[in-house]
């Protein structure tokens, strides 16, 4: 997604959003043992992921390809589905480190080779 400033004559801020057709998967992020209240402001049940040790965040365009990165993410290894958008192309998983970082390893890999889309590198904190 591209952001430009735009400001009108009477001097206020415009921002336009602007969505570039491709196939890219734009953010690969493991979050490794975040904290409780970020489960809870994510809208997960802590109780039941916050024990297993880390978050993965992924975003992809077209958006629809969530879908199939959801499928691949809980084929490849235990995780948990957090939440998919097949609107805005937004998928979380939970699980532990290693769950997380094969399944997205494996949704990369074959987002690459099945489907030809370009990746980004995997980000971890």
């Amino acid at each position: 997604m591209d952001y430009t400033e735009n400001f009108s004559p009477e001097g206020k801020q415009r921002i336009i959003q602007e969505l570039v057709p491709g196939k890219q998967v734009s953010l690969a992020h493991i979050i490794a043992n975040p904290d409780r209240v970020l489960y809870t402001k994510l809208g997960l049940d802590p109780s039941l992921d916050y024990a297993r040790g880390a978050i993965g965040i992924m975003t992809v365009s077209p958006a629809e390809t969530a879908i199939i990165m959801g499928d691949i993410a809980i084929k490849s290894s235990g995780v948990d589905l957090g939440f998919v958008d097949r609107f805005s192309g937004s998928l979380i998983i939970t699980g532990t480190v290693s769950e997380v970082e094969a399944s997205i390893q494996a949704i990369l890999d074959y987002v690459r080779t099945v489907l030809g889309f370009s990746v980004c590198a995997v980000t971890r904190t």
